[in-house]
């Protein structure tokens, strides 16, 4: 990735975790990573993978595309690009990405803020997809929805496979 991205990613982290009165030493240990890591990504030097921002997003309770949402370039690793196309400030969130598999990728995620769902709907090539335990066959152009809150997985097979994902964080109560 570019430096202008990994500049952009960084300030987005620093100022919801300073936002949220979190020192670095604090997120860096409830994210697991080590604080000179941390240190690396906010000043934009880090190399992060997409599942360390997502640890990241999880551990600052944010949306995802909130730590990308200035991001231009899709982020990508291993075989997987993923790209922010939109967000949603309703209650509840959506965020909205297009991703990418290079043949023979097999995805796993780890489980995102309690109650987010993800929507998923194949565009080309052909992909399983869901929450560990129960993996779907995708078929193109029908639509897909599982708990995002758990451990879930991406599989494809020797064709290159995108898709569109709708991601719905749980719906939060709003003071009165």
């Amino acid at each position: 990735m570019k430096k202008s991205i990994f500049s952009s990613l960084g300030r987005n982290i620093q100022l919801l975790r300073t936002a949220k009165g979190l020192s670095l030493s604090q997120l860096a240990q409830d994210a697991e990573l080590a604080k000179s890591n941390l240190s690396r990504i906010e000043q934009g030097d880090g190399n992060p993978t997409i599942e360390t921002i997502w640890r990241l997003a999880v551990q600052l309770d944010v949306p995802f595309g909130d730590l990308v949402a200035s991001v231009e370039s899709p982020l990508g690793e291993n075989g997987v690009q993923v790209r922010l196309i939109d967000q949603g400030e309703d209650n509840p969130r959506t965020d909205v990405y297009w991703m990418s598999f290079a043949p023979n990728t097999i995805k796993q995620s780890e489980p995102h803020i309690a109650g987010t769902t993800e929507t998923i709907t194949l565009i080309s090539g052909k992909l399983l997809a869901g929450e560990n335990k129960d993996l779907q066959h995708m078929d193109i152009g029908k639509a897909h929805t599982f708990a995002a809150d758990v451990a879930h997985c991406y599989q494809n097979d020797d064709s290159w496979a995108t898709l569109i994902m709708v991601i719905t964080y749980a719906k939060q109560d709003v003071p009165a």
